[in-house]
């Protein structure tokens, strides 16, 4: 079986020997950048699995990075944790708004950062495995090919987007907070602001264009994906 691959994206040479050292050691395949450009050459030649991504990097900083790893389909699908010494609040959902699936902070640990690691790869391999359909009102999501249309047009969405999209899809009408999102979504072991949710949600809307108004904000609750059948009664 084939080593999961994760690039390190880091210009810091002491850390990243460090991660590529116990990357290898917890059985990762790994790549090395030490600059921005360099990591977007890797990321699309060579197609990690996972990017552990700087903020703060010569040439194109982490935030350019996720953005353009994002809106180019052949790596929107690509797992993306951002390590970076900005522990503000703005920071992690800045980090967020541009399609990061996890963000962590230095200094760490780096048993942390791999457990971290393990959490979304099996987010990922939960996902993409179960091999069903789910359809409503237009959208469809193909867990098994890790596709989702909005009527005729195929969105790219990142791996947290989907997740959240195939939460919400697969309970129609049914309201989730903000904390349940995090735990059925993104996973329990997730460790995200409940804040970072609304922006996930905000760029999922975005996607679905027409379509965004299906899913609804319950004022001082969270979330729901509309019922086809209240949207009937309503008509």
């Amino acid at each position: 079986m084939a080593k999961p691959s994760v690039l390190i994206v880091e210009d810091d040479r002491s850390l990243a020997d460090v991660l590529d050292y116990n990357l290898r050691q917890d059985g990762y395949e790994t790549i090395v950048a030490r600059d921005g450009q360099d990591g977007l050459t890797q990321a699309r030649l060579k197609g990690p699995q996972l990017i552990v991504l700087d903020l703060m990097l010569p040439l194109v900083n982490g935030l350019e990075i996720c953005r353009r790893l994002r809106s180019d389909p052949a790596t929107a699908g690509t797992l993306i944790l951002m390590l970076t010494a900005k522990a503000e609040e703005t920071d992690q959902v800045a980090g967020f708004s541009v399609g990061a699936d996890d963000y962590v902070t230095k200094p760490f640990s780096v048993k942390v950062l791999l457990e971290r690691i393990r959490a979304l790869l099996r987010r990922r391999k939960g996902t993409t495995n179960s091999g069903d359909t789910l359809v409503s009102q237009g959208i469809l999501v193909d867990r098994e090919r890790h596709r989702v249309t909005a009527g005729e047009e195929l969105l790219d969405l990142t791996p947290s987007e989907f997740s959240l999209l195939e939460s919400l899809i697969r309970h129609p009408g049914r309201v989730f907070s903000r904390a349940e999102l995090i735990d059925s979504a993104l996973g329990g072991d997730s460790l995200v602001l409940e804040r970072t949710i609304d922006v996930h949600i905000r760029a999922l809307r975005k996607k679905l264009d027409r379509y965004a108004d299906l899913i609804e904000t319950v004022r001082g609750v969270g979330y729901r994906f509309r019922d086809p059948a209240s949207a009937v009664n309503t008509a």
